[in-house]
């Protein structure tokens, strides 16, 4: 086991996984209001599944062309700069989105905030990268998945009510208000990150690009994180509406869903993040998909319920699959060299938020909603999550692999 096991951060990796940590909790909470108001955006504006599923896709599949296009770019530039345009131009996205009054101007500014915001979460995993030690990272990970944790406590839950009590559109203001408070943050208290810039690499970027996805070990991490958003993202688009309508849950014990399965991710990420240092990234890894595949299965197929049993499986979907990405999240930063580590970041962003909104899609396509408001096909959706998430550990095997061939541990 490496040495570096045990290293300690320093005040300013607290106080810049933090920060970071807060401007992720925008992004994940913008993302997941969308997809959680599915319940209250179907009726309001009178739109079909077919028509929700685009709404959710327009983010994500502009997200990835735009962190693709700018995937030869991310290591030329100090990436506290970069982070501070593209997390501003999101929150712009995020102000139109609080102005939209129509179906089709919420697509527009959907479109406009991915387009921004697709490239911020790469960002911030490339300064984790950079000013972690790879044996620090489960760590540095399982802190900023609190901000996933932070959102369905604290975020999630009030934009809910604000919007099923008031209108759908103060759930943005919260957003964009809170936002304002990172961009600050991010301005005043983080150094620059130019570290990357004194190493030599292409001058051109497209060529950089071509580097980038023409290298076989970057592929299977690629794969494998698209795999894993893939699933995600399949169960997780009409899963509110499924709740409300096939399992009763009232509009108003919907936070409570998220605000309990928050709750245990914010106490619990952190653990997985050093459990994942200690017994290896695999092994972690590993555990989550198994037990997120034994609750996917109970709750895909589940019929009306006690409303604590509803909370219990809800939760620990949201438990395996943190410890999933905190574990896959860890070992995919191992891969990159220090010279690509910004390109690599921002083409497995563009592939996963691309291939995301195929797959919100997708969603959208195999279930319907009839009159009565019942969400239908729910248990094929999570049948095909299940066959992803077998896919995603024989992945995640050669990943290991790869890493324990170069050396570098990712125990």
């Amino acid at each position: 086991m490496s040495t570096l096991t045990n290293t300690k951060f320093t005040l300013y990796q607290y106080l810049l996984v933090g920060i970071l940590t807060l401007v992720l909790f925008t992004i994940v909470l913008d993302f997941m209001v969308v997809s959680a108001l599915s319940a209250v955006l179907l009726p309001k504006l009178e739109i079909t599944t077919k028509q929700f599923g685009l709404l959710v896709s327009a983010y994500l599949i502009s997200a990835g062309i735009s962190a693709f296009l700018f995937s030869g770019y991310t290591d030329k530039f100090d990436r506290k700069k970069l982070l501070l345009f593209f997390y501003s131009g999101f929150l712009l996205g995020v102000v139109i989105c609080a102005n939209a009054s129509s179906y089709q101007l919420l697509i527009v500014a959907r479109i406009i905030t991915g387009t921004f915001g697709g490239l911020v979460g790469s960002i911030c995993f490339a300064i984790v990268a950079d000013l972690f030690d790879p044996n620090q990272r489960g760590r540095a990970m399982g802190i900023i998945q609190m901000a996933s944790a932070g959102s369905q406590i604290l975020g999630l839950p009030f934009a809910l009510y604000l919007a099923t009590e008031f209108d759908w559109h103060l759930a943005f203001w919260l957003i964009a208000a809170i936002g304002m408070i990172a961009v600050f943050l991010v301005f005043l208290k983080i150094n620059p990150v130019n570290l990357h810039l004194q190493v030599s690499r292409m001058g051109n970027p497209l060529r950089h690009s071509v580097k980038i996805i023409s290298n076989r070990k970057y592929l299977i991490v690629f794969l494998n994180n698209t795999l894993l958003v893939t699933g995600d993202i399949i169960l997780m688009t009409f899963s509110s509406a499924f709740c409300t309508n096939n399992l009763e849950v009232s509009l108003e014990n919907l936070p409570l869903l998220y605000v309990i399965a928050g709750i245990a991710t914010f106490v619990f990420a952190p653990i997985i993040g050093r459990l994942t240092d200690r017994y290896g990234k695999l092994n972690v890894f590993v555990a989550g998909t198994v037990i997120s595949m034994l609750v996917v299965a109970v709750f895909t197929n589940l019929g009306v319920s006690p409303l604590w049993t509803i909370i219990i499986i809800h939760t620990f979907i949201f438990l395996g699959i943190n410890a999933r990405s905190i574990s896959s999240s860890a070992i995919g930063t191992v891969i990159p060299e220090i010279e690509d580590r910004g390109a690599f970041m921002a083409v497995d962003a563009s592939i996963q938020q691309a291939v995301g909104g195929l797959a919100a899609v997708a969603a959208g396509l195999i279930v319907f909603q009839s009159e009565d408001g019942m969400i239908h096909n729910f248990p094929r959706l999570g049948w095909i999550v299940i066959s992803i998430m077998i896919c995603t550990i024989g992945v995640m095997y050669a990943i290991d692999r790869i890493v324990k061939r170069r050396n570098i541990s990712s125990e």
